[in-house]
């Protein structure tokens, strides 16, 4: 999960269902991104995104949306990209009754430790790749 739902998450979603599909337990997983605003809802993921996975032999037909209360009851793990999204993600959790989702930064799992995978929204084509590669 990410603020406007059109860099970030589109690309770890996208990163996360083709590492899923290669391992051919697809499946088994259900994976969708969100954002924390209502922004972009509808949107296709930035220009800069799509041609960042493309890059990488990956496409997407992701349409930002904006989390919902039925998200925090299906989803095993909501996983986000900063500490404002986190906050946020908290404070809408304690508004659903029977949350089951474990709400945690997707950089918890970053073998380097990088705890935080920075918005390349303001940033260039590197920074895009920078965020893949955390991903």
């Amino acid at each position: 999960v990410s603020i406007g739902n059109i860099c970030r998450s589109p690309i770890a979603e996208a990163v996360f269902r083709k590492l899923v599909t290669d391992e051919k337990v697809e499946n088994k997983w259900m994976t969708d991104s969100a954002a924390v605003s209502d922004w972009n809802v509808g949107r296709s993921p930035d220009t800069r995104a799509l041609s960042c996975l493309r890059n990488h032999g990956i496409e997407t037909a992701h349409k930002a949306r904006q989390v919902t209360k039925d998200d925090f009851q299906t989803f095993d793990y909501i996983l986000c990209m900063d500490e404002s999204n986190l906050r946020d993600l908290k404070r809408k959790s304690n508004q659903v009754k029977d949350c089951k989702a474990k709400i945690e930064l997707l950089g918890t799992y970053d073998p380097q430790e990088q705890l935080i995978i920075e918005d390349p929204y303001y940033g260039s084509e590197k920074d895009f790749e920078t965020v893949y590669e955390q991903c």
